[in-house]
């Protein structure tokens, strides 16, 4: 899956490119047992049964991945999660922002099936990893959903709650300290604000509150009749 960003860094944009041949969702990647209650919570609301291990390492095609404007899903049981999103381009890590759009009614049968059904919206901008390196626990995930005729906040919290990149690439790769090539990694998200729901549209945002800039990408959503 062959993807184009516009690389923001020192005031400066530059087109880059990278080839995904694998794609890494990471699930309940909480950096405490707080947060990552809170999360079960939520999707055990659902029906949807608590994980094995901690944390888990979903693969999903990178034929999923789009940074289109629209999606289509089936039926009316599925919503985004804000995430940041990790990619490396010959040795060096970049980030942007995704979300892992999500079947519910499917997670409650199969986790690992709910987020290959869905396409995967990411951004068209990335940063360099060693620009935020330094303060990643500083930068803030969140996201937006569309609720009587109103675009409400659904999702908000700092990358502090939930592990770090290195964490989530060395639990992966059994150490190694970046990700293989053509690899990509979603790292996890943060609560939802008043309990996980469906939307017509979903906005979504990495905020960089030290450099103050943001990585952003707004979605709708096209439902699809649910046949029998």
């Amino acid at each position: 899956m062959i993807l184009s960003f516009t690389l923001d860094a020192n005031g400066s944009s530059t087109p880059i490119t990278t080839d995904i041949h694998t794609l890494i969702i990471a699930g309940w990647s909480g950096r405490d047992t707080a947060a990552i209650e809170h999360h079960i919570k939520e999707l055990a609301e659902l029906g949807i049964k608590p994980p094995s291990a901690l944390p888990l390492y979903y693969r999903v095609s990178p034929h999923q991945l789009t940074q289109d404007s629209q999606i289509q899903v089936v039926g009316d049981s599925t919503s985004g999660e804000v995430e940041a999103f990790i990619f490396p381009i010959d040795g060096e890590l970049y980030v942007t922002v995704a979300s892992d759009h999500t079947d519910r009614k499917l997670e409650a049968y199969s986790i690992a099936l709910s987020k290959q059904i869905c396409s995967k919206p990411i951004g068209g901008a990335a940063w360099r990893m060693a620009d935020v390196q330094d303060h990643w626990d500083d930068l803030v995930l969140r996201s937006y959903i569309e609720e009587g005729g109103h675009q409400v906040l659904y999702q908000e919290g700092s990358l502090a709650s939930l592990r770090s990149p290195g964490n989530l690439i060395a639990g992966l790769t059994a150490g190694a300290t970046t990700l293989p090539d053509h690899t990509a990694m979603s790292c996890g998200t943060v609560g939802a604000i008043g309990g996980i729901r469906p939307s017509a549209s979903f906005s979504m945002e990495l905020f960089d509150p030290r450099l103050n800039r943001c990585l952003s990408h707004h979605y709708r959503i096209q439902c699809l009749p649910e046949i029998a």
